[in-house]
C-alpha cells in the first residue's frame, strides 16, 4: 500500500517539487495538501487551514513558513500522525511545540534534508575537535534573492553542531561592521550571501597560522531537498512517538 503524504506547503517550490517525485514513486502518493496561498491548482485537495482537512493520510511533509506552523501543530495535535518538518526560521515558541507534540507523535526535524550537508556537519565537527583553537572557524553560506531568513536554518545547524562539539565555548558574530575591533578566539562568524537562484551554498572555513581548511557543499537543485524529506517520511512513519533528525536516518 502506497504511502499517503498530508503536503504542508503544497504550492511553494519545494512542495511542488516533492509533488512530481510522488507522482513518479511507486510506493507513496500526496492525498492531501495544506497551503495559505490558494492560487495554485493541485491535482489532489488543497486546505487553507490544515484543521480543516478531511482526507485521511500517514505522514506529513512540511516545506511552508512560520506563520503557517500553529494550525498544522494543531493538526498534529488531533491526529497524532507522525510528521517531517523541513520548515526554517522558527523562533522559541515553535521550537517549544515541536518538543512537545513530540510526546505523542513521531517528528522528524531538519533545517536541511540534505544527505551531503550533514554529511559537511559531520567532518566540521571532526575538523573542529582537532584544529580549535588554532584555527578561527567561519561558516559562509548562499541562497536565492526570495530567502526570507538569514542567517540560514543550515547555515545555524552547522554552527550549533560545531559548538556542542567544543562544549559551547563559542560565540556566534553575525555582523562585525559596527564593531572596529580584533577578533575574539571565541568567536565563530556566520555570513549570509543572497542573490539570484543560488539552491544553496555553505562553507565552513577554518583559518590558521599560513594555511586554510574549507569544508564546501553545494546543492545544485531542490531535488536534493526532495529526495532526503520523502526519505524521511519513509522512515518516520511507522515510529514510535520522538524526536528525530538526519543522524538518525543516516545510522
Amino acid at each position: 500500500m502506497a504511502l499517503r503524504i498530508l503536503m504542508s506547503g503544497c504550492n511553494g517550490r519545494m512542495g511542488q517539487v516533492i509533488a512530481q517525485l510522488a507522482a513518479d514513486s511507486q510506493d507513496m502518493q500526496i492525498v492531501a495538501g495544506y497551503d495559505q496561498n490558494q492560487t495554485v491548482n493541485q491535482s489532489f485537495p488543497v486546505f487553507a487551514r490544515a484543521t480543516d482537512c478531511t482526507v485521511d493520510f500517514d505522514v506529513i511533509i512540511d516545506f511552508s513558513n512560520p506563520t503557517a506552523l500553529p494550525s498544522l501543530f494543531e493538526l498534529i495535535r488531533q491526529v497524532k500522525k507522525p510528521a517531517v518538518i523541513c520548515t526554517t526560521g522558527l523562533d522559541a515558541t515553535l521550537k517549544a511545540e515541536l518538543d512537545l507534540l513530540s510526546s505523542s507523535s513521531a517528528i522528524f526535524v531538519s533545517a536541511n534534508m540534505s544527505l551531503g550537508v550533514n554529511i559537511l556537519i559531520s567532518l566540521a565537527q571532526k575538523a573542529a575537535s582537532i584544529l580549535y583553537p588554532d584555527f578561527d572557524i567561519e561558516i559562509i553560506e548562499a541562497h536565492h534573492k526570495l530567502k526570507v531568513d538569514a542567517p540560514s536554518g543550515t547555515a545555524l545547524m552547522i554552527a550549533d553542531a560545531i559548538n556542542e562539539t567544543l562544549d559551547h565555548q563559542l560565540e556566534y558574530v553575525y555582523d562585525r561592521s559596527q564593531v572596529r575591533q580584533k577578533r575574539d578566539g571565541n568567536e565563530l562568524g556566520i555570513h549570509a550571501v543572497r542573490g539570484g537562484t543560488i539552491v544553496g551554498e555553505h562553507t565552513v572555513l577554518f583559518a590558521g597560522g599560513e594555511e586554510t581548511i574549507s569544508i564546501h557543499h553545494s546543492a545544485q537543485s531542490r531535488f536534493v531537498f526532495a529526495r532526503g524529506a520523502v526519505a524521511a517520511a519513509r522512515f518516520v512513519h511507522d515510529k514510535p512517538a520522538g524526536r528525530y533528525n538526519m543522524q538518525d536516518l543516516i545510522r
